[in-house]
């Protein structure tokens, strides 16, 4: 029986994503296992591979495709000893069995369909009024779920084909891990935006070039808007001595040993201190090392710093696992490592996904200090500005100093104003003595 090989969702935020490359070619004999594509999301490149063995029948989607929606048919495999022509023949109108290519979802109600259309194992999406009037599309498992948990399902991203809401949707919100909507229209109810016709009605025709969005920015942009509208952020702001870092820096930087070529084996920069001592500051002040759901405060162990890395078009906030545990020298490596693979979208989605807090820093920049948005489902971010000589007072006396200043964006419904006071205060001890982090 063919096999349908669908566009698979590569992360939870996933909901199109670019045909790039395919590796096969039809009438080419695949194992399970062999690449068969290359998948461009907004944050990364994938490999997808086969999981299944037999003919690649036919490729539905040409490479080069932009915008292909998460669980739609790319291509159609024939089984060991099945007729590729015949599959291939059958392709548009038969419906084989899908093939749970990479990390697809699974659909909760299974139903016969057309190929082209939606993959066969998912049944004809039902919509659901939403509190504005639209529609919403559900399983009605899923309807049935909301409705007993008392979630609107206008508020739910659904990760089913098309957007569609499923049952898994439902437990995720249930448990605070789901991608919530804005409310409709993307603004507060009551507050009207403006709309594309009426904001380009502003502007002289020709005074200005229309870029069409791409994915990333799609998401960043409803990422972040839906951060501000659910979650009461409240800011706290101190400024940090960082003479003693830079001192231990440089003489870190000029012990470090050497490899054959003679280059040192690592470089710190200020940032991989930063990122040691917010871990640091989480384990010392583990109530703050939390994430909010409906239903329960988790309760993290381990201190997984996302740092935000700008990338052509937006960025990606790679996470450094364990980062109590690691070295200074360790996380520079690592962090390199990260930036360097994000900027050519070589990130895999375990590297990108999850943390427990985030890092924007801007100091590079000659931001001397700013406020960052809140990247769910984290409770806290770091804004960090630029190092500066600023006059303080030492001892009585007016000395020039270097001063950092950064400002710790809060999630109030997991950190109270006191307990993020502590948290701030504990990063500000690690930083302005390096050697504590070094015990």
């Amino acid at each position: 029986m063919p096999v349908n090989i669908l566009m698979p969702a590569l992360s939870p935020t996933m909901e199109k994503g670019n045909l790039a490359k395919w590796l096969k070619k039809e009438g080419d004999k695949v194992k399970a296992g062999d690449v068969i594509a290359e998948i461009e999301t907004d944050k990364a490149t994938m490999e997808v591979e086969a999981v299944d063995e037999g003919t690649l029948a036919k490729i539905m989607v040409p490479e080069g495709t932009a915008d292909v929606p998460v669980n739609q048919v790319i291509a159609v495999l024939a089984e060991e000893g099945e007729d590729a022509s015949a599959a291939a023949k059958a392709a548009p109108s038969a419906a084989p069995k899908p093939q749970a290519a990479a990390s697809a979802p699974k659909a909760d109600a299974p139903k016969a369909a057309p190929a082209q259309a939606v993959p066969v194992s998912v049944s004809a999406p039902a919509p659901a009024a939403n509190g504005s009037g639209g529609r919403v599309f559900s399983s009605p498992l899923a309807r049935r779920l909301a409705k007993d948990a008392g979630i609107d399902l206008s508020r739910v991203s659904g990760s089913g084909p098309h957007g569609r809401v499923i049952a898994r949707d439902i437990e995720a919100a249930r448990s605070g891990g789901a991608q919530m909507r804005a409310p409709a229209g993307g603004v507060m109810p009551g507050v009207s935006a403006p709309g594309d016709d009426q904001i380009r009605a502003m502007y002289e025709d020709g005074s200005f070039e229309s870029v069409p969005h791409d994915s990333m920015r799609k998401i960043i942009a409803r990422r972040l808007l839906e951060s501000k509208l659910t979650i009461p952020h409240f800011y706290l702001t101190t400024d940090c001595d960082i003479g003693s870092l830079l001192r231990a820096r440089e003489e870190i930087n000029a012990s470090a040993p050497q490899d054959k070529d003679g280059k040192p084996s690592f470089k710190l920069s200020v940032n991989d201190f930063i990122i040691k001592a917010m871990a640091l500051a989480l384990q010392k002040i583990p109530d703050a090392n939390v994430t909010w759901t409906e239903g329960a405060m988790l309760k993290h162990r381990h201190s997984d710093i996302g740092v935000a890395v700008a990338i052509p078009g937006g960025l990606v906030t790679p996470v450094i696992r364990h980062a109590e545990g690691k070295s200074l020298s360790a996380i520079s490596n690592e962090m390199k490592d990260f930036a360097a693979r994000a900027k050519t979208k070589k990130l895999k989605p375990n590297e990108f996904l999850g943390g427990t807090t985030a890092i924007s820093n801007l100091g590079m920049y000659g931001v001397k200090d700013f406020a960052a948005v809140i990247n769910p489902p984290h409770a806290t971010i770091l804004a960090v500005g630029a190092g500066e000589k600023r006059p303080i007072v030492r001892d009585g006396e007016i000395v020039a100093a270097d001063v950092m200043t950064v400002t710790l964006s809060c999630d109030h419904r997991a950190v109270d104003g006191a307990l993020g006071a502590q948290l701030l205060a504990a990063f500000k001890a690690m930083i302005e003595k390096p050697l504590s982090m070094m015990a």
